[in-house]
């Protein structure tokens, strides 16, 4: 496939973070973009105002021209995402007629190919550490192009159009994706148990992540989490650890923001403030700061974007900060996730009273991992469970989100239904209020905020 050629595009599955972006990628090129997603969003909502066609119909009869005749055109790109059902009628239209489909993944590979690229891998923190970084580059004046797995505050768009050969990726270990990608830096932020469903298990997890650190080039650098099973030789970092290559220290919290000291061997920057709450946001920054070392952007530069930087949409998002409530939203679909949000949160309001909802995501997830849900939820004040979002599943007998609640240790915990929840929460006494999960949980954000604000 020859980028140069391609003047039409449709995406199935183009309500996803990683195929909007594609989407405005090509839009940007001057390409017909159109495509399907089972449901409007306020993303696809976005891309129809970018002039972009989506349909949410999955019939061959909803396939808008010029995508819909039998005749198969050399210039046009079919893009899908893994999510898809393979019964889905567009899939198999495109399919059947003959059209070569690319995995989005392919697409990005092919995308970066002759740029300096920069890939982010990691089962949790790879979305808030691309996106530092793409800002550190952005407003230090480096530039770059990045492809975002998350809608940025300081932009707000997924989407970074730079003027230089430099291009910040997302690298997403789920169906082996990141495998695509042949990065000059990359960084792996974490390679906890995820995605049983696609590796069985642990191991062939992070079998996966070495094949993705062994594409580097042969001269590239490697920036990795303290202590991750990788085989290839690295920069390590952490928080509070004097053993890792680079690490933040002296950490504090003053009127809410985080500062602190980053220390290697050869430079210590001290007093960094980080426009974005929680340790484990520290510790992602601290591997931004590295990126951005690598590439000799000037100290200073650097400080003064990490100040600016306000995070990511459904990252540790404040929805509402006021004296009377607190209402956080984060994307958290892990255990691990949930133990670094709720850890944060408790850690910035250690005297109030922690109201958690949480929205399972996928069976096989809430089957493999209902202990380590069940021990970081006991972490709240107060629990509300909704039911498990399926995403690309079916069921699967006996597993639900009320097996995480009889393992959740706290007495204050129910089930709730998505359309009780909004004025369960208001007939409530809350004074900080967190939402999380990966699902369409984001979908009751606006309607929890306007009833109790």
């Amino acid at each position: 496939m020859k980028l140069a050629t391609i003047n039409k595009v449709y995406l199935i599955g183009i309500g996803g973070i990683g195929m909007s972006g594609l989407a405005r990628w090509f839009k940007h090129r001057g390409c017909v973009v159109a495509g399907y997603d089972r449901t409007e969003t306020p993303l696809t909502t976005e891309l129809v105002s970018e002039g972009i066609d989506v349909t949410y119909v999955d019939e061959v009869s909803a396939i808008i021209s010029p995508f819909n005749g039998s005749d198969v055109y050399s210039d046009t790109l079919i893009i899908f995402t893994p999510a898809i059902p393979k019964d889905s009628q567009i899939f198999n239209f495109f399919k059947n007629v003959g059209y070569d489909l690319q995995k989005r993944s392919q697409v990005l590979g092919i995308i970066s190919e002759g740029s300096f690229c920069i890939a982010v891998a990691g089962t949790h923190g790879k979305t808030t550490t691309s996106t530092i970084i793409a800002h550190v580059l952005k407003d230090s004046g480096y530039d770059c192009s990045a492809f975002l797995g998350g809608i940025s505050s300081n932009y707000n768009t997924n989407l970074l159009l730079g003027e230089n050969n430099v291009m910040v990726v997302e690298a997403d270990e789920f169906d082996r994706s990141f495998l695509t990608l042949h990065p000059d830096i990359a960084v792996v932020t974490s390679m906890d148990a995820d995605h049983l469903d696609i590796y069985g298990d642990a191991s062939h997890l992070h079998e996966s992540f070495n094949f993705f650190a062994a594409q580097l080039s042969s001269d590239g650098l490697l920036i990795h989490k303290k202590d991750l099973p990788l085989t290839r030789k690295g920069v390590s970092y952490a928080v509070n650890n004097t053993s890792a290559d680079i690490c933040a220290e002296n950490i504090r919290i003053e009127d809410g923001n985080y500062y602190y000291d980053y220390v290697s061997s050869d430079l210590i920057i001290k007093d960094l403030c980080l426009g974005l709450p929680g340790l484990h946001n520290v510790e992602n920054s601290v591997a931004a700061v590295r990126v951005a070392l690598e590439l000799k952007i000037d100290e200073e530069k650097i400080r003064k974007a990490l100040a600016s930087f306000r995070g990511v949409k459904r990252r540790f998002e404040y929805i509402i900060k006021s004296d009377s409530l607190i209402y956080i939203d984060d994307y958290a679909h892990h255990p691990e996730e949930l133990n670094a949000c709720l850890n944060s949160v408790r850690q910035l309001y250690p005297d109030k009273k922690i109201t958690v909802v949480f929205q399972p995501h996928l069976y096989t997830r809430t089957r493999d991992f209902a202990t380590g849900f069940a021990e970081s939820l006991s972490k709240a004040d107060e629990l509300i469970m909704l039911d498990i979002y399926p995403a690309r599943e079916l069921p699967i007998e006996g597993v639900n989100s009320q097996m995480i609640l009889d393992m959740v240790t706290i007495s204050n915990k129910k089930l709730s239904s998505k359309s009780d929840l909004v004025n369960l929460i208001n007939k409530r006494e809350t004074e900080v209020l967190v939402t999380v999960g990966a699902g369409d949980i984001d979908t009751l954000v606006e309607p929890l905020r306007v009833k109790l604000s």
